[in-house]
């Protein structure tokens, strides 16, 4: 039997104990209920420890469970946690706790799509990190497991912004006029390590260095840019082209320390992504520019720069913008409305989605192009060569 048809047979097996009829559709436990959504913590490193620390200052979100194969990582969170939490060093003892509804997976990247996996198959809801999967059949494997009653959620946060969701509105109610181009960046500079407290420990937590693990740049940071440009323009690139190298931080790593991607889109948009460790100018920065204007925006914060004459255009610019702040020649207006952190939305956004049975604001499709868009870019710069889009990757 083929890997794919064993896992939609074991998805369909998993779904047929929740419900009769597809969708949604399974019988909801939190119908008219306060009990808080129990969530098991699969990685209790950085992102995942970060996350469970958000996750306490949530109203109908308990962290019931955290689970790293590191001590001082599992240590870590369950001191977040707190005393009611379970303990795990094997994520499949975790998931065969029945009193958790739900599991975040903040692991490797190489592991996600096999923990993921297991989950659905026992029938957990599943908030899933970026990127979704490694690989191009990975993702498919979680494409077809994930088709049951279950809520998978993406961690490409930014679709839970309030300040992300204006701009894409914004966008395409066609204030910037014809989209044209992207230009996306985000630089850092350092060597991206974590400190690693025993010599056997360097692969487990700089993983990010070691292709057998890691996406590297482009599967960590350019992903959730790369989300974004795929959102804005509703299309998946037609052909992808990369470049990287290990040209500064010789320190025996295996991904590129620097990344440059140029998407092609079927619409005639441009989009470029790049990345590097050495230089932190302007930080992260998307730049959305159409015949009418330009968007630029960083974590939390965008800007509109009209085009044409800047008398001609001040009366439309507050239309857009909605700022108060005067608008001087020369200078972006600041978009003004306050609104939470992508990270805390976006896990209230699965709360939600388990409690009423809806579609994830972030949801599997959304997650599985971006995966492919990842593998994409990194085939190119392995290759040199430009990647097309393959038509069977199609959501």
């Amino acid at each position: 039997m083929k890997r794919r048809d064993f896992v939609i047979k074991s998805s369909l097996a998993a779904a047929a104990v929740s419900s009769a009829s597809p969708g949604f559709a399974y019988i909801n436990k939190y119908v008219g209920s306060s009990a808080p959504i129990r969530i098991g913590v699969i990685g209790t490193g950085d992102r995942g420890g970060g996350l469970i620390s958000v996750m306490n200052g949530i109203e109908g979100i308990e962290v019931a469970a955290c689970c790293d194969v590191i001590p001082f990582r599992l240590a870590n969170g369950m001191k977040r946690a707190g005393d009611s939490a379970k303990a795990y060093t094997d994520y499949r003892k975790l998931l065969e706790d029945k009193s958790i509804d739900a599991v975040l997976v903040a692991t490797p990247f190489s592991t996600h799509a096999q923990i993921e996996l297991d989950a659905l198959a026992a029938g957990k809801h599943v908030y899933g990190e970026k990127t979704m999967a490694k690989g191009y059949d990975a993702v498919l494997d979680v494409v077809d497991a994930a088709q049951g009653n279950l809520v998978f959620q993406t961690g490409h946060q930014y679709h839970s912004s309030r300040l992300y969701t204006h701009v894409v509105d914004l966008i395409k109610d066609g204030k910037i006029g014809e989209i044209t181009a992207f230009e996306c960046q985000w630089n850092r500079s350092g060597n991206w390590r974590r400190p690693v407290p025993e010599p056997e420990l360097e692969r487990m937590i700089n993983w990010r260095m070691y292709r057998e693990y890691s996406g590297g740049l482009t599967a960590e940071l350019c992903s959730h840019q790369i989300d974004f440009t795929n959102w804005v323009l509703g299309e998946t690139p037609s052909q992808v082209f990369g470049t990287g190298g290990i040209d500064y931080w010789k320190d025996g790593r295996e991904t590129f320390d620097n990344v440059h991607h140029l998407f092609s889109y079927p619409s005639g948009v441009e989009a470029t992504f790049t990345c590097l460790t050495t230089n932190a100018k302007d930080d992260y920065q998307i730049k959305v520019m159409g015949d009418k204007g330009t968007i630029i925006l960083d974590y939390v914060n965008g800007w509109f720069y009209p085009e044409g004459n800047y008398t001609k255009k001040r009366a439309e610019v507050d239309g857009v913008a909605g700022a108060t702040t005067p608008w001087e020649a020369g200078k972006g207006i600041p978009f003004e409305f306050s609104h939470a952190d992508p990270s805390k939305q976006a896990l209230m956004d699965l709360r939600d989605a388990i409690k009423n049975n809806s579609k994830p604001i972030s949801d599997l499709k959304t997650g599985a192009n971006t995966a492919i868009c990842v593998q994409m870019a990194i085939d190119s710069m392995l290759t040199n060569e430009v990647v097309k889009w393959n038509p069977k990757h199609s959501i």
